[in-house]
C-alpha cells in the first residue's frame, strides 16, 4: 500500500469512529447533565465538601466556584511540586524551583499541561499520579462544566441561574471522564503502552551502551491526557515516545480520544437547545476549519519543494518512522485543532507552511474543535458574533436561538475574543524585544521568531504543544507562559459566564419570517468564515514575519 493511501485510509477510519461514537457519546453527555438523580458516591462528596446539589447558582457564584476551585489546585499542586522530594515514590528527585513549580501548576490547572521539563527526570510518581493527573480529570470537568452552563444561558429564561458548578464538575469526571478513561486506559496496556510503578532500570543498548530507563503508571495518564484534552506527555518526547504511543493502532486511537469529546458535545448541545440542527451546524463549522487545516499541513509535509524532501518523497525530519508523515500531520492537526498539546513528532522540524498551519490552528482560538467544553463555547460565542455581523448588513437587530443580541452581548463576546490575542501578542513582543529571552532561542530571524509566537500562541489558548528551540525554562518564560495561560483560560471563562447569565435573563423572541437560520449551509459558512477573518486581521501581521517569511524563504 502507498503512503498516501494508508494516509487516507488512517483519516477515513479516525472519521468513521468519530461517527460511530457521535451519538451514543453525545446524548450520554446531555442525560448526566439533565438528569435529576444524585449517585450515592457523588451525594457522598457533596456532603464532604458542604454543597447543597439542589441549588441552583447565578452565574457570578458560578463564576467565583470555578475560579476558587482553581486557585486551590494552583496552591496545592504548587506546594507538591515543591515539596516532591519529601513525597513517596520520589525517586529521588528533588522538588522543582519556584518558577518552575509556578508555571507547572498553572499549566495543569488551566488545562494546558504546557512543560518546561522532561517529565521521566523531573516528577516522581506521586506528582505524576496525585498531581498532574488529578489536574487532568478537573481540568477537563471544568470546561466541559463552563460549556454546559452556557447552554443553559440559552435554554433558561427570566433568570441569570446556570446551574450548579460542584454538580457540573462531580457528574463530569465520575460519570463521563472517569469510566471511559478507565475503559481506555486498559486498551492502551493491550495496544502496548506501559502501566506499572517500576523505577530506572539499567539496560544494555545492542551498539554495548548503557542506557537508564524509567518506567510508570503511563497508561493511566495516558488516557486522561488526552481524552480531557490536556496534553502533556509522562516523558519528555510526549507521545512520540513508544511507552506512550507504541505502534500505528495506538496512535489511531489517541487521534479519537482527542477528538471525541469536543466532537460529541456539539450532539450534547444539540439536544440541550432542543434543536439537533444547531449542533449540526456547530459541527460542520468545526469540521470545515479542521479539514482546511488538514489538507494545508499534509500538502505541506507531503509535497515539500526542498531537494532531500523530494528525493524521499515527503518531509521526514522531526517525524516517527513508525508513524509516517501522514499520520504525524494528522496527529499534529487535531492536536493543535484542540486544546491538546500532546505530539507525535516535532513540530518546530515541519515546513514554513505546515508549522504556519499548526500555530494558526491555535490562533483560531482552539474551536476547530477545541477543548473538551472550551471548543464548544468557543465557537458559540463566534457564532453570536456571526449573527451580530449579519444582522448589521442587514440593518435587522441579531438574534440567536431567540435571544437578542445587543449592546452588553457583543461588548462581552468582543471582550472575550480579545482575550487570548492580548496575553499572546503581549507576551510575545516582550521575548522579541529583549536581549537576555532572545538567548533562549535555537534560531534567530524568522524561524526564533515562530518559535517565540508559537509558545505564547501555546500558553494562551490552552494547548501546551511546543515549537522546539526555545529553551523555556528560564524565569521570563515560566512566569511569562503562566501568566498567559491563566488570562486565557480564567479571563475567558469568566466573561463566557458573564454571556450566559446576560442570555438567561431574556425572554426568547420567537423566530420570525426575518429571523436569520442558523441551522443551514448559509450560516455555517458565515461562521466558518468569521472564525477565520477574526484570527486573519489580529495575526496575520506576526504570521508574515513568523511561519510566513520562513515558507517564502
Amino acid at each position: 500500500m502507498s503512503a498516501t493511501a494508508a494516509g487516507l485510509l488512517q483519516i477515513a477510519l479516525l472519521l468513521l469512529l468519530l461517527a460511530a461514537l457521535y451519538k451514543p457519546l453525545g446524548d450520554h453527555m446531555a442525560r448526566v447533565y439533565t438528569s435529576t438523580r444524585h449517585l450515592a458516591v457523588e451525594r457522598a462528596f457533596y456532603r464532604v465538601v458542604r454543597v447543597d446539589p439542589e441549588a441552583d447558582q447565578r452565574w457570578s457564584t458560578y463564576v467565583l466556584s470555578v475560579l476558587g476551585l482553581s486557585a486551590a489546585s494552583v496552591l496545592f499542586l504548587y506546594a507538591m511540586l515543591r515539596l516532591q522530594d519529601h513525597l513517596p515514590m520520589s525517586l529521588g528527585l528533588t522538588g522543582l524551583a519556584p518558577d518552575l513549580a509556578w508555571n507547572t501548576a498553572t499549566s495543569f490547572v488551566a488545562n494546558t499541561n504546557w512543560q518546561s521539563y522532561a517529565g521521566e527526570s523531573t516528577m516522581g510518581f506521586t506528582s505524576q499520579m496525585a498531581g498532574l493527573a488529578v489536574q487532568n480529570f478537573v481540568s477537563g470537568a471544568v470546561g466541559m462544566a463552563v460549556a454546559v452552563a452556557v447552554i443553559r444561558g440559552l435554554t433558561r429564561r427570566g433568570t441569570d441561574r446556570l446551574g450548579n458548578f460542584w454538580v457540573d464538575l462531580t457528574r463530569g469526571i465520575i460519570r463521563i471522564l472517569l469510566p471511559i478513561s478507565l475503559v481506555l486506559a486498559l486498551v492502551l496496556v493491550a495496544g502496548g503502552v506501559i502501566q506499572n510503578l517500576s523505577d530506572t532500570r539499567e539496560v544494555t543498548t545492542l551498539g554495548g551502551a548503557v542506557q537508564s530507563i524509567v518506567g510508570g503508571p503511563v497508561a493511566s495518564q495516558e488516557a486522561i491526557k488526552l481524552l480531557g484534552t490536556n496534553g502533556g506527555g509522562f516523558f519528555n518526547a510526549n507521545s512520540a515516545h513508544p511507552f506512550e504511543n507504541p505502534n500505528a493502532l495506538t496512535n489511531l486511537l489517541e487521534n479519537v480520544l482527542i477528538l471525541v469529546i469536543p466532537v460529541a458535545l456539539t450532539r450534547t448541545y444539540g439536544v440541550m437547545v432542543k434543536d439537533k440542527r444547531q449542533g449540526y451546524a456547530v459541527l460542520t463549522a468545526m469540521a470545515v476549519l479542521w479539514g482546511a487545516a488538514l489538507v494545508a499541513v499534509t500538502a505541506a509535509e507531503v509535497n515539500h519543494p526542498g531537494t532531500v524532501p523530494q528525493a524521499v518523497g515527503s518531509s521526514f525530519e522531526g517525524k516517527e518512522v513508525r508513524f509516517d508523515v501522514w499520520a504525524s500531520a494528522l496527529f499534529a492537526n487535531s492536536t493543535t485543532g484542540t486544546s491538546t498539546g500532546a505530539v507525535n513528532s516535532m513540530h518546530a522540524s515541519y515546513t514554513g507552511a505546515g508549522g504556519g498551519a499548526v500555530m494558526l490552528n491555535m490562533m483560531l482560538g482552539e474551536v476547530s474543535p477545541g477543548g473538551v467544553g472550551s471548543g464548544l463555547y468557543g465557537m458559540v460565542v463566534l457564532a453570536i458574533l456571526a449573527v451580530f455581523l449579519a444582522g448589521l448588513m442587514v440593518g435587522r437587530t441579531p438574534e440567536y436561538l431567540g435571544r437578542k443580541i445587543g449592546r452588553h452581548e457583543i461588548s462581552l463576546v468582543a471582550l472575550s475574543l480579545l482575550t487570548m490575542p492580548f496575553a499572546l501578542l503581549i507576551g510575545a513582543a516582550i521575548a522579541a524585544s529583549s536581549d537576555s529571552t532572545r538567548a533562549s532561542l535555537l534560531n534567530d530571524g524568522p524561524q526564533g521568531l515562530s518559535e517565540i509566537l508559537y509558545a505564547f500562541a501555546s500558553g494562551a489558548n490552552n494547548n501546551g504543544s511546543a515549537f522546539a528551540g526555545l529553551s523555556a525554562d528560564v524565569p521570563y518564560y515560566n512566569t511569562a507562559l503562566g501568566l498567559a495561560m491563566l488570562i486565557g483560560r480564567f479571563t475567558t471563562i469568566v466573561l463566557v459566564l458573564a454571556l450566559a447569565g446576560a442570555l438567561a435573563r431574556q425572554t426568547p423572541t420567537p423566530a420570525t419570517a426575518g429571523t436569520l437560520p442558523t441551522h443551514r449551509p448559509l450560516f455555517v459558512g458565515l461562521h466558518a468564515v468569521t472564525v477565520v477573518i477574526v484570527a486573519g486581521l489580529t495575526f496575520f501581521p506576526a504570521l508574515a514575519l513568523g511561519p510566513i517569511a520562513v515558507a517564502l524563504a
